[in-house]
């Protein structure tokens, strides 16, 4: 065998080991994508100890929308009243109209 050929065969040992050693590497790699842990989640935030300041915020919130819906009644109770009286005067001004 002379050098050429022993180059040449050297040459395609030499390319197979590399394609070898990247299917391998490529192997490894993957391994490591597969074997790493999720990130740990972040720790809930602390819960108060006290719940007074819950309860002050729902007595709070509560106040307001009975307050709202005191107001919402009241605009109703006037707008009815306002059309009743309206009624009455187009009714009256229609008896004074209308031919007898």
């Amino acid at each position: 065998m002379n050098d050429f050929e022993k180059a040449a065969k050297d040459a395609v040992d030499a390319a197979a080991n590399s394609e070898q050693l990247a299917l391998i590497a490529a192997v490894l790699q993957a391994q490591q994508l597969t074997q790493q842990q999720p990130a740990a989640p972040a720790p809930a935030a602390p819960q108060s100890s006290g719940g007074a300041a819950k309860w002050i915020g729902i007595g709070i919130g509560g106040s307001i929308f009975l307050v709202a819906f005191a107001l919402s009644a009241i605009a109703v109770a006037i707008t009815a009243v306002a059309l009743t009286i309206c009624l009455l005067v187009l009714r009256a001004m229609w008896q004074d109209i209308k031919p007898k």
